[in-house]
């Protein structure tokens, strides 16, 4: 999402789709049921930016695997961008094709590491700026922030319930009551597997 709004910031005239590959996959479906499989290669091959988050879900599935392949590669001889995301590198792509993990080893393959304290320190800060929650007490935030670490999504979850949790009964933000409201949450992430566990 930020990619695309960044290029509609910067070259609004620039076409972009933004998809998961989930949808892409569907919408390939969707073009074999109805007989419009033209207007499907017209709408993907015609745009300037494609994006497609998730890739990882079209491993195994043959025909979606073929046409995403021929998309990319009639995108790549337009010299247009894509931008792929997946939960690991084009080489640890088990059920891909093999032709279609050496395309998308072409270009960059970047890891993406987990965030920071600072950067979701920063992540709640902005969240609660735009939630207009200016009662999130600093000390609120660095817990949260130090706490939840898995991902930004829960992390941005957290801050919202605890801020609608005190919308609803009426209490200000504390640090007492933020340990209340995510008991579960924080159990989770607290959470350590035992040698006993794996045994």
């Amino acid at each position: 999402h930020g990619i695309a709004l960044r290029i509609r910031e910067r070259r609004p005239e620039r076409r972009v789709i933004y998809l998961s590959a989930e949808k892409f996959m569907y919408q390939f479906i969707r073009a074999l049921r109805f007989k419009n499989i033209m207007g499907f290669k017209e709408m993907f091959r015609s745009v300037d930016v494609l994006l497609i988050d998730d890739v990882q879900f079209i491993g195994g599935k043959e025909s979606t695997q073929e046409e995403f392949f021929h998309t990319f590669n009639a995108l790549v001889d337009q010299n247009k961008q894509i931008v792929v995301s997946g939960d690991r590198s084009p080489a640890d792509l088990e059920y891909m094709d093999e032709r279609m993990r050496s395309r998308l080893s072409w270009g960059l393959v970047a890891e993406v590491h987990a965030t920071s304290y600072e950067l979701r320190l920063g992540i709640l800060q902005a969240k609660a700026e735009q939630l207009g929650a200016d009662q999130v007490p600093p000390k609120v935030l660095e817990f949260l922030a130090h706490k939840i670490t898995s991902n930004i999504r829960e992390l941005e979850g957290a801050l919202i319930r605890v801020i609608a949790h005190s919308t609803l009964v009426g209490r200000p933000i504390t640090l007492d009551g933020t340990h209340e409201v995510l008991q579960d949450l924080l159990r989770a992430n607290d959470r350590r597997v035992t040698i006993e566990e794996i045994q």
